[in-house]
């Protein structure tokens, strides 16, 4: 089997931003995503939480997970070989309902654009995250419904995602010859793929930016972390790592319990991060599947040091839930 048989497509997004309140304000309000699990991150030893954000039905493919690293007081540099611009589905319809949307709440935005012939606009979060609604008509997804942002006009899911890049060459093999993603079109500095057929949750652009230094790989306030792609369970994932090892990369992860999925990690030339994470656990695995979100959860295997662990976090409240 060869890599097109164990990637089906993105299965997650995550960023490293400001304040915790202050992102599920932003992602809730704003975006108006389904805020879909509280939990904390699950490396090192200092207490940052860990929010999980999705479509109205919580699928792998549209979720977008972000820790906030304020409190702590981390930040880190922005720069090349990092991902540029998380991308998400909706209607080509609701662009011009984005584009009110977010002047009215005030979000630096670059207005309707295009490239590769779809229309997008890419906006900032309140840290500096890049964010960008696509406009994608072949996406049934279920958008989350709020007081602001219809189901029509929502979030339907994962569209894809614009990695900055110094040097394309050696990005453009790995993509293609390792991973088996089809580059379909160049325009200017953009270097588009798609995985498999391409469509939702199976888009990725290279921005050639030669000039651009260096951005930091650790976690800090206003640094996208990574990119996650599906695979199917943990024995295709080891077969993936041991397909990427075969072919000279062999700084791939062992695979972590990541609770909702089992993941392994690999730097890529670029310098961003790759993760590549199962599909078969889910989200509704600690929690009902109609009520996620609205509390703090925390790994079995971290449960003993609850109280240690809850007492550094910032309080949250959380969203006001509309029944979908």
């Amino acid at each position: 089997m060869r890599p097109q048989d164990y990637i089906t497509g993105l299965h997650h997004l995550t960023v490293c931003v400001g304040g915790a309140q202050e992102d599920i304000d932003f992602v809730t309000k704003v975006m108006g995503m389904r805020m879909i699990k509280q939990t904390v991150l699950f490396d090192g030893g200092a207490s940052i939480y860990h929010l999980y954000y999705a479509n109205a039905d919580a699928e792998v493919g549209s979720v977008y997970t972000t820790f906030p690293f304020k409190k702590a007081g981390v930040t880190g540099k922005r720069g090349s070989g990092q991902v540029e611009v998380s991308g998400f589905s909706v209607h080509s319809d609701a662009l011009p309902f984005w584009k009110k949307h977010l002047d009215k709440h005030g979000v630096k935005n670059s207005g309707i654009q295009e490239r590769f012939g779809q229309k997008f606009i890419d906006f900032v979060d309140p840290s500096g995250i890049g964010i960008g609604v696509y406009g994608c008509d072949n996406d049934n997804r279920r958008a989350w419904q709020t007081d602001e942002v219809s189901a029509d006009d929502g979030i339907r899911g994962i569209h894809g995602a614009v990695l900055s890049c110094r040097e394309v060459e050696m990005m453009d093999s790995y993509l293609t010859q390792v991973l088996s993603f089809k580059k379909v079109g160049q325009e200017g500095d953009y270097h588009r793929y798609h995985i498999k057929d391409g469509g939702p949750r199976r888009v990725i652009e290279l921005h050639h930016n030669k000039d651009l230094p260096q951005g930091s790989w650790t976690f800090g306030i206003g640094i996208p972390h990574h990119i996650a792609f599906a695979t199917a369970n943990d024995q295709q994932s080891a077969e993936l790592k041991a397909y990427i090892e075969g072919a000279g990369y062999t700084d791939v992860s062992d695979i972590k319990d990541r609770n909702y999925f089992h993941s392994i990690y690999t730097r890529t030339p670029s310098g961003v991060l790759f993760e590549f994470a199962t599909s078969d656990i889910g989200f509704a695995v600690d929690e009902p599947a109609d009520s996620l979100g609205h509390q703090l959860l925390l790994p079995p295997f971290f449960e003993n040091r609850r109280a240690e662990i809850i007492a550094p976090l910032e309080p949250i409240k959380v969203p006001s839930y509309l029944s979908n």
